[in-house]
C-alpha cells in the first residue's frame, strides 16, 4: 500500500510526528509522503496518520 497527501495539507505535521517512516515535511511546508510501498513495519502508524490528518488530506494511493 502507498499514501499520498492532497492539496488539502495545512502542514500541521502531525502525519510526520506519526509516521516519520513514511511521511515528510516538504519544503513548501506541506507533507509529503515517501514514493513506495509501506514498509510492514510502519503500516500501523501510517493507518494511524491517515485517520489523524485533521483535514483528511492522506490518502491511499
Amino acid at each position: 500500500m502507498k499514501y499520498r497527501v492532497n492539496d488539502g495539507c495545512i502542514g500541521c505535521g502531525l502525519c510526520e510526528s506519526t509516521c516519520p517512516e513514511v511521511f515528510s515535511m516538504g519544503d513548501a511546508g506541506m507533507a509529503v509522503a515517501i514514493d513506495a510501498e509501506v514498509p510492514d513495519a510502519a503500516m500501523a502508524s501510517a493507518a494511524e496518520a491517515k485517520d489523524s490528518c485533521p483535514v483528511g488530506a492522506i490518502e491511499e494511493a
